[in-house]
């Protein structure tokens, strides 16, 4: 690998101020606005990329294998792969999902489904990238504050780089299937009495205290590494953009990513035009969407609640950044009930593709939009589903059995539920029982 081409800067337009990647660094020193990793594509041939990424796929070697680092010519920060610290991850699916584009309206849906990376969620691509850096820098133990899927990433790409990993979470905030996954890699789990919000504004400043590399979306080479994301889309899609990409929005780190990412692609020639995209919040937890509707500053939401529990942030720290990925390329905020999230969760379900709550947004978001009108039912629509199914189970279960509620307590119905069946050990009824759910020839 070469000399990098790759230099922090200030994402504020009016200030831009630069620094160097070897400083631990997450906001601008003079304006305080996040900073992003600056890369010069400069004698970079576009045209020979998309070739050399193919070629790639057929190789063994490590970071060849991965769905991040096979792109690497995006990622020019790292100039040594020795540091890098891969599961692997990425080369997850894209899938064709009539039945959810019959839900929603259109014509045509495709899911890219960021469950099937190592940890199950979407974070694995950032998190290869920030955790490579923690090594590149030489720091011994990294930290996050989170929900749940960054948490479980954070904690497995440690144990891989044998970094100590520190995780602060909101004490009973928590969904058991991404906890389970921290404790499991050896992760230091601290819950902490307060949101996600208060958590995170407090780990920042202790980091900066004890010498702890912060892994959440504050860190720019999470958001490079999650470029990846997009790019394997597109790819996948013969590069072929569609109209529209849809995805959830909680800390809007991956919608900050994937504007980066196609802006650069389209930098280098390996697309001609840019897709619209979407971003929906649940009702709950929508001070993107409140901001996007009202204009002006971001209001936080205080006290944020949704059963999507990795979406349920009352003051992303992204959102900087995804208002201008947003309005670069003339996108749109939705918010979605918890009976809407519930709803299409359970016809992702029935497409054979299952995902957590928070995933299953998007395609709620899309079904309103394509009723207010905003999505043609012919637009080619590919909707991001950011986790697995089996990182939430409790949920699955309850909206099934009809025991699922909102965080306030009002009943959410079991719209598509399939409860199981209990019967005794007779064969006449459990045969009639068959003979009643049979579905005709």
């Amino acid at each position: 690998m070469t000399a990098s081409r790759s230099t922090l800067r200030c994402h504020d337009a009016n200030c831009r101020k630069r620094y160097e990647l070897s400083e631990v660094i997450y906001s601008c020193a003079t304006c305080g606005s996040l900073l992003e990793v600056f890369n010069s594509f400069d004698g970079v041939e576009g045209s020979g990329l998309r070739e050399l990424w193919q070629e790639r796929r057929l190789s063994r070697r490590r970071i060849d294998v991965s769905g991040v680092w096979r792109f690497r010519e995006m990622l020019p920060f790292v100039t040594d792969e020795r540091h890098i610290v891969t599961l692997p991850e990425g080369n997850t699916p894209l899938f064709e999902a009539p039945a959810a584009a019959a839900y929603a309206g259109l014509d045509g849906l495709q899911f890219k489904h960021q469950g099937y990376n190592p940890t199950a969620s979407f974070k694995d691509n950032g998190m290869t990238a920030g955790v490579t850096q923690a090594r590149v820098l030489g720091m011994q133990r990294v930290a996050c504050v989170s929900t749940g899927n960054t948490s479980a990433s954070m904690a497995a790409y440690a144990a891989a780089a044998d970094m100590q990993a520190v995780i602060f979470l909101p004490a009973g905030k928590i969904a058991y299937g991404k906890l389970a996954q921290a404790l499991e890699y050896g992760a230091l789990t601290i819950q902490v009495e307060a949101n996600f919000d208060r958590i995170l504004a407090l780990v920042r400043e202790l980091a900066v205290a004890l010498g702890i590399y912060v892994l959440n979306s504050v860190n720019p080479f999470r958001i490079e590494g999650q470029k990846s994301i997009v790019i394997e889309m597109l790819e996948q899609r013969g590069w072929r953009v569609p109209d529209w990409i849809v995805l959830p929005g909680g800390n809007l780190g991956n919608i900050s990513a994937l504007g980066k990412g196609l802006r650069e692609l389209r930098q280098l020639g390996l697309i001609d035009s840019l897709p619209r995209v979407a971003v929906i919040q649940a009702e709950g937890s929508a001070p993107f969407h409140a901001q996007f509707r009202d204009g002006g500053e971001l209001r936080a939401v205080r006290k944020p609640e949704t059963l999507a529990t990795a979406i349920r942030i009352g003051d992303p720290v992204s959102w900087r950044k995804a208002a201008f990925e947003v309005g670069t390329v003339h996108g749109v905020v939705e918010s979605v009930t918890e009976q809407e999230i519930a709803d299409a969760k359970a016809v992702i379900g029935r497409c054979g593709i299952g995902c957590e709550p928070a995933s299953a947004a998007t395609l709620a978001g899309i079904r309103k939009l394509v009723k207010a009108g905003a999505v043609k039912a012919s637009a080619e629509v590919a909707a991001i589903l950011t986790g697995h199914l089996l990182k939430d189970p409790d949920y699955v279960y309850r909206y099934h059995s009809g025991q699922l509620e909102t965080p306030s307590g009002q009943p959410i119905r079991a719209t598509f539920g399939n409860a199981p069946i209990t019967v005794g050990h007779d064969r006449g009824r459990i045969a009639e029982l068959l003979e009643r759910y049979a579905r005709p020839a």
